[in-house]
């Protein structure tokens, strides 16, 4: 060995290490993602910008949005724990869920403003998790109370929603499991026969016979 050799060999072990930025909990929500829709390892992704931890208003890191045949599926990246476990309970990742959507295409009449629309609802939604500690499950309803559609153009009759457990299911990962809780459009009608005890959360769900948000569909009640 040369004295440039040992000079080098020197200088490279003196390098500093950069630390590598630990994503386990967004790899186990894209897999088990990307096991849905095999092929999407590319999905349009909405990020935030000013992260909720440096004084940004959005809590979400990030939302992505898969594309089924007449849908878009939309998935949270923020309400468990995306990076190192860093929350004392151990079971949960996090808050324990992420949410999802499934919005319709059909009769968007602006598909990139009915996206960035149901991406800033998903956001408010992820705020009252943050700010007040509001859990989703299964099974509940969300009453927004507004008259006006949550289209772009406010004409919709869906204006709040019900839950259900989404088919990406519950997943175990590094840091926890969580459930991806999807979020069904629902009327201000529906919502408030829930309320009155007319039917629950799981018998309007069977009536309206699909999971998708639709925008153009009418009000049972």
């Amino acid at each position: 060995m040369g004295l440039l050799d040992k000079f080098k060999k020197k200088t490279e072990k003196e390098e500093p290490k950069v630390d590598e930025v630990v994503m386990d909990g967004w790899k186990a929500i894209e897999d088990v993602c990307l096991n849905m829709y095999p092929g999407q390892t590319d999905p349009k992704h909405y990020g935030t910008i000013i992260p909720w931890s440096l004084g940004g208003n959005d809590p979400l890191d990030g939302i992505s949005i898969y594309e089924g045949e007449d849908y878009y599926h939309f998935v949270t990246y923020g309400l468990s724990e995306l990076y190192e476990k860093e929350f004392k309970n151990k079971e949960y990742s996090g808050y324990g869920f992420e949410l999802t959507v499934k919005l319709k295409k059909d009769g968007l009449e602006d598909e990139e403003a009915a996206i960035r629309g149901m991406c800033g609802i998903l956001q408010a939604i992820a705020k009252l998790t943050y700010k007040d500690g509001e859990i989703f499950q299964p099974d509940e309803y969300i009453y927004t109370g507004q008259t006006t559609g949550m289209d772009p153009n406010g004409k919709s009759m869906i204006t709040g929603f019900i839950t259900q457990l989404d088919k990406l299911g519950e997943i175990e990962t590094p840091n926890g499991k969580l459930q991806f809780v999807e979020l069904i459009g629902v009327t201000d009608a529906e919502l408030k026969a829930i309320i009155d005890k007319k039917l629950n959360v799981e018998e309007l769900f069977q009536r309206l016979g699909s999971d998708y948000t639709d925008y153009k569909r009418e009000s049972l009640f």
